[in-house]
């Protein structure tokens, strides 16, 4: 007999625990993990460095990274985010850092910092960490009294019984369908945070250009859905999912933030869509077509007796201006002085309405993000408590909650699980 059961043994599951240990020893607490390892997603993150969490401490500005989740992570946010996160690693002897782009890591770059941190405060709390003990069944308690109510969990070895439940299963769907027995709406899941394949003669063979672009979604009708309508941007005023960021040209094709957040944003979307797509990029977001026209008639004026394809007048890559000048049928040879209006045309266009095929995706590093999971609307974000079954709790991505890379994923587990070991703790 239990007071608490956890049944995951990764990020959020174990902050559940540790906060839950904190604010009442007195707790018996249990960690049911399926697998042999534990913390795996907090093992592979920023690359092994363990991405902890973002630098945005205004929740208002946090939530616009959450395309399911936002509204819902308002409230959360307000009484628990980055800054907590910080001072709750401070408080172990872990300093966290800051990166330009907001990300934060352990200073050590070492995400087995973290982990140990974790495998200490679980030691040292007394709670029981039970590995290879996938669970198979929950059964819900029949009576409605806070003192009797008693949750069955079944493995395949063992049952164990709880007082109070914490489900950070992550994007498991054999934990899906048991919820579902029990009454809860599942989202089905659709990949999120994933990278383009392209194969496109303009970026082939010059993997490694990295610059700042603007990518939007060419919208189309598919059977049954209307795009119009259908997305809506923060930063653009558009019917089309538009994104600005750092641009990575890899050999597979396109990744970067701006690439993953529209991944992200578009999830849904592009999974209807069967990942065959096309995407429009503006290599130079400052000029519109019609302007880059303009300045490339200015440069045709002043660098006439030039070669176009050896002379660069904006500010990307030589490589990848050479690309666009051969996709814009200019000879290698071809002067300035002897462009004429069709090709200038081209070329601005090239510059800022490039548009590619893209077909298939790849995931991002080793991180692998849902859209996707426990219907938001079932869920008191107060506690984190299902409407539907006292004692029950989630934490993590089992919700229908995901975020844009840069460490969003992780601070909305810990905001989750610490509101959930509030609630478990008072109750």
């Amino acid at each position: 007999m239990y007071d608490l059961i956890v049944i995951g043994g990764g990020a959020a599951g174990f902050y559940g625990a540790i906060h839950v240990a904190e604010l009442r020893p007195d707790m018996k607490i249990l960690i049911l993990e399926q697998g042999k390892q534990v913390l795996g997603k907090v093992k592979v993150s920023g690359g092994g460095r363990c991405n902890v969490t973002h630098a945005q401490f205004n929740p208002s500005l946090l939530v616009q990274a959450y395309p399911r989740g936002e509204k819902e992570l308002r409230g959360p946010f307000n009484s628990y985010h980055p800054k907590h996160t910080v001072e709750f690693f401070n408080r172990r002897g872990i300093a966290l850092k800051v990166e330009e782009d907001g990300r934060m890591f352990p200073k050590s770059n070492s995400s087995q910092t973290i982990i140990d941190c974790f495998m200490d405060a679980v030691s040292s709390s007394g709670i029981e960490l039970k590995r290879n003990s996938g669970v198979v069944n929950i059964i819900p308690a029949e009576e409605k009294s806070i003192e009797d109510r008693r949750w069955e969990v079944q493995t395949k070895t063992q049952t164990y019984h709880t007082r109070n439940l914490l489900l950070a299963t992550g994007s498991s769907m054999k934990m899906w369908n048991v919820l579902r027995r029990l009454g809860h709406n599942i989202i089905d899941p659709v990949p999120s945070l994933f990278t383009f394949n392209i194969k496109d003669p303009r970026i082939d063979g010059i993997p490694g250009l990295s610059l700042h672009a603007r990518v939007e979604l060419i919208a189309r009708d598919i059977p049954g859905k209307n795009i119009t309508g259908a997305i809506k941007t923060r930063s653009i005023k558009s019917e089309t999912l538009v994104t600005e960021g750092p641009l990575l040209i890899t050999h597979w094709g396109l990744s970067g933030p701006a690439v993953l957040k529209l991944s992200s944003w578009g999830a849904r979307i592009l999974h209807d869509y069967n990942y065959r797509f096309r995407i429009q990029v503006n290599w130079m977001p400052d000029y519109h077509q019609q302007g880059m026209y303009s300045f490339l008639m200015e440069v045709k004026n002043i660098e006439a007796k030039k070669t176009a394809y050896r002379t660069c007048p904006v500010d990307i890559p030589r490589r990848l201006w050479g690309k666009l000048v051969v996709a814009s049928e200019i000879l290698p040879d071809q002067k300035w002085a002897d462009l004429s209006k069709k090709q200038l045309q081209a070329l601005a266009a090239q510059l800022t309405a490039s548009e590619f095929l893209v077909e298939g995706k790849s995931t991002f590093k080793e991180e692998f993000v849902t859209a996707g999971g426990v219907d938001l609307k079932e869920i008191n974000f107060k506690t984190f408590g299902s409407r539907m079954h006292e004692g029950l709790y989630f934490a993590g991505e089992v919700l229908n909650i995901d975020a844009l890379t840069g460490g969003y994923n992780f601070q909305s587990a810990w905001s989750g699980a610490y509101l959930a070991a509030m609630a478990i703790s008072e109750n």
